[in-house]
């Protein structure tokens, strides 16, 4: 499968096609650390994509590893992509499941899912690294109260594109022709890039929002160079095309059709409806999992992170549609 770049030569892009440059913001938790490009005070979704984490890279000594505990999610599907390491997986549903590097872990939260992540025994019996992007993708209103679900794909499953120097693994939704396998419920696409120097790498044009998260080297745009650690925005409807820098570029690909209103957050909740939260919140502080909506996951039910006084002091965000 692939593409011709060269029809899209003379299409890099206006100065004004970069609509939005988000920083991320790095943050240090327990011993690793993230850099959060959405949500962010300028940008708070780019399509139905409303949350963006860069996990590492990070190196870990024999013993350590990560050790997420049991949380819950509403509203949203949660996506885990690494490119070193692994995680193990497990959630309300009953899975327990590995992932590594080039797989995708879908988790359709819906009304109301339990999840944990951690590294696997086997990989803290000896020093081991850990990077990768995990992102939330808000559902469509009418798809916040399903139920939950989840799917595994790995690496030969997801379609790959390849063209002079370039290639694009897609991850979610459709883009450039091609189609990945993972159930969808709104217009999206998520795609892994890598460019070797100079090589080229048309957008997809048929998605309303488009954005990129440079993971690693560099990317020329409309006469401008951007560095790893940086997601670009770009207007709708312009024809767009990434060059690589001299050393190369890895970045994600994303976006797809807006939400038809805002949504609002607050930690792992995710709803077109702030009473929903609140009754999620009322919920888990219960900590009723026989009768309750939230359930431990199989295997991992012996702790879970608790809603803090602190936490409660945070304020409900409602970002912009």
């Amino acid at each position: 499968m692939s593409w011709n770049p060269m029809q899209d030569a003379a299409s890099g892009g206006s100065p004004d096609s970069l609509e939005t440059l988000i920083i991320p913001r790095a943050r240090d938790i327990g011993g690793f650390e993230v850099r959060r490009a959405l949500p962010s005070p300028r940008r708070q979704m780019v399509g139905p994509f409303i949350f963006f984490d860069q996990v590492g890279p990070a190196e870990f000594l024999t013993s350590n590893g990560i050790d997420v505990r049991p949380h819950p999610h509403i509203g949203l599907g949660t996506v885990t992509y690494l490119y070193k390491g692994e995680f193990q997986h497990r959630d309300s549903l009953g899975t327990n499941q590995m992932i590594h590097p080039g797989e995708v872990n879908w988790m359709l939260a819906g009304k109301g899912v339990t999840h944990s992540e951690r590294t696997s025994p086997q990989t803290r019996s000896a020093p081991h690294s850990l990077f990768g992007i995990q992102t939330w993708v808000a559902l469509p209103e009418d798809k916040e109260d399903m139920a939950p679900a989840f799917e595994h794909h790995g690496r030969d499953a997801l379609p790959l594109l390849q063209e002079g120097g370039a290639s694009a693994r897609l991850i979610l939704g459709s883009a450039w022709g091609e189609r990945a396998p993972v159930t969808m419920h709104s217009d999206i696409f998520y795609a892994d890039v890598t460019l070797a120097p100079g090589a080229r790498l048309p957008l997809p044009d048929d998605h309303e929002d488009r954005g990129i998260y440079i993971t690693e080297g560099s990317v020329h745009v409309a006469g401008d160079t951007f560095e790893a650690g940086r997601m670009m925005v770009f207007r709708p409807g312009d024809r767009i095309t990434l060059t690589a820098g001299p050393q190369g570029a890895r970045l994600m690909a994303l976006g797809g059709e807006t939400l038809n209103g805002p949504r609002y957050i607050w930690w792992n909740f995710v709803s077109s409806s702030p009473e929903k939260i609140e009754q999620a919140k009322a919920a888990w502080k219960r900590a009723d999992w026989a009768e309750g909506p939230f359930h431990l996951p199989p295997g991992d039910a012996d702790d879970f992170i608790p809603i803090t006084d602190d936490m409660e002091r945070l304020k409900l965000k409602r970002p912009k549609p």
